[in-house]
């Protein structure tokens, strides 16, 4: 916090990386600096090169091998779509990575990690390898707005021949149509996989009432959980085209 440093050597500019040490001079953290009472956001407090692109492949395939341990990047998986990178979760403060079934978006909510959006997006290829279809920059919404970005969306990498801006995804065995250019967040809440899965479970013979439903997840797995009747409401006509689409796709009127 920018409270706890008694002093700044140079004029670092926001988003740069810069090395903490106590006032012994021993090394505390390597990290990016911004503006504001969270002054540097850890990136290694090991002393680990961050300068060097082999840093982010090495963190993501961390964060890729916390989600195979739970079974979720398996071939055969019932679920092909999952939070991949969740910012401090994963050691990696201010990013974001939600993955689709090959296509990976991206949200920077630091300028370190805006300005670090193309050595990400190598890491990612290198990780993935050719199962990676796209990575897709949405950090628009999220990005700090008065740091002077670029702030525009767009494709960061597409594989030959691919072309499309939504796919379906599997969730738990259920199929929806997310569409990351034009829905919220990164095109679908990830995060809540296991909500949606207590929902299913909590919905047999019952009346369920989705507000503000958005592409209607919710009503899919407690339509597939056996409710009697399932509601969904929302004030998007676009958002309620993509609940019908969703609930079809899992053969639910």
């Amino acid at each position: 916090f920018s409270g706890a440093i008694a002093q700044i050597v140079g004029e670092p500019a926001e988003g740069d990386i810069v090395g903490g040490f106590a006032q012994d001079g021993s090394f505390l953290a390597y990290g990016h600096y911004q503006i504001g009472s969270i002054a540097v956001r850890v990136l290694s407090f090991s002393g680990e090169d961050v300068f060097d692109p082999g840093f982010w492949v090495n963190m993501i395939s961390r964060a890729k091998n916390v989600r195979a341990s739970v079974g979720l990047t398996s071939v055969d998986s019932r679920t092909n779509c999952y939070r991949l990178v969740h910012g401090e979760g994963d050691g990696l403060p201010g990013l974001i990575i939600d993955y689709y079934d090959g296509v990976c978006v991206i949200q920077a909510h630091s300028v370190g990690m805006f300005r670090s959006k193309s050595a990400i997006c190598e890491a990612l290829k290198t990780v993935y390898g050719d199962s990676l279809k796209a990575v897709y920059d949405k950090s628009s919404g999220t990005a700090p707005f008065k740091a002077g970005l670029n702030l525009i969306d767009g494709y960061l990498y597409k594989a030959e021949g691919f072309s499309d801006d939504e796919q379906i995804v599997l969730e738990n065995g259920n199929r929806f149509l997310v569409n990351w250019t034009e829905g919220q967040k990164t095109g679908f809440f990830l995060d809540q996989r296991e909500n949606r899965n207590l929902v299913g479970r909590y919905s047999r013979g019952r009346n369920v009432l989705n507000l503000f439903c958005y592409t209607g997840s919710f009503s899919v797995y407690a339509a597939e959980g056996r409710a009697s009747r399932v509601e969904s409401v929302d004030l998007s006509n676009t958002y309620l085209t993509w609940t019908k689409q969703n609930m079809a796709l899992n053969g639910f009127t």
